[in-house]
C-alpha cells in the first residue's frame, strides 16, 4: 500500500515538473513548419522559424520566384508583399543556408557562401542540407512551397 501511494506521489510530482517546465519556456513539441525549394529538378528541404515573419512567409507559399544571384553569396528575390519585423533583431551574421528577410528592400535572400553581420537581415529559416543547387550562375527559377502541401 505504501509502495502504490509513493508511485503515485511520485507520477504526480513528475507531471507537475513537467508542466512547469513547459510554461517556464521549455521547448514545446509542435511540428517545426517544413518547406521545399524546387529548382531546377533539385529540391532542398528547408525548416522555418516560428516568428512573425516566417509565419507570413509561410503563408504567401506557394510561390514561383526567379532566384537572381547578388555577388556570389546568395540568391534573392522580390516577395509579393511586405513580411512583418517588428519583433525582429535589428541585424544577423547569416550562415550557409539561411533564408532571410532583408527587410530594407523586402526581399528574399537564401545565403549559399558565408557573409557577416547586416543590419536589416532577418532569418526565416533554414536549408536542411546541401545549398549547392543554389551555386548555379544567373538567375534561377524556383518554386517554394510547404512540404505538407506539396505531397
Amino acid at each position: 500500500m505504501r509502495r502504490q501511494a509513493l508511485k503515485a506521489a511520485m507520477a504526480v510530482f513528475t507531471l507537475a515538473y513537467a508542466a512547469a517546465a513547459l510554461a517556464d519556456g521549455a521547448p514545446s513539441t509542435e511540428i517545426p513548419m517544413k518547406i521545399q525549394i524546387v529548382l531546377e529538378g533539385q529540391t532542398l528541404a528547408a525548416t522555418l522559424e516560428d516568428t512573425p515573419a516566417a509565419r507570413a512567409f509561410a503563408d504567401m507559399l506557394p510561390l514561383a520566384l526567379d532566384l537572381a544571384d547578388y555577388h556570389g553569396i546568395e540568391k534573392i528575390a522580390d516577395l509579393p508583399a511586405a513580411l512583418p519585423t517588428d519583433d525582429a533583431p535589428a541585424g544577423i551574421d547569416p550562415e550557409v543556408g539561411d533564408i532571410t528577410l532583408y527587410a530594407p528592400w523586402g526581399n528574399l535572400a537564401i545565403f549559399y557562401r558565408d557573409f557577416g553581420y547586416a543590419r536589416g537581415l532577418v532569418r526565416l529559416g533554414r536549408i536542411d542540407g546541401s545549398t549547392a543547387a543554389l551555386e548555379a550562375k544567373g538567375p534561377l527559377p524556383a518554386r517554394i512551397e510547404r512540404m505538407d502541401a506539396a505531397q
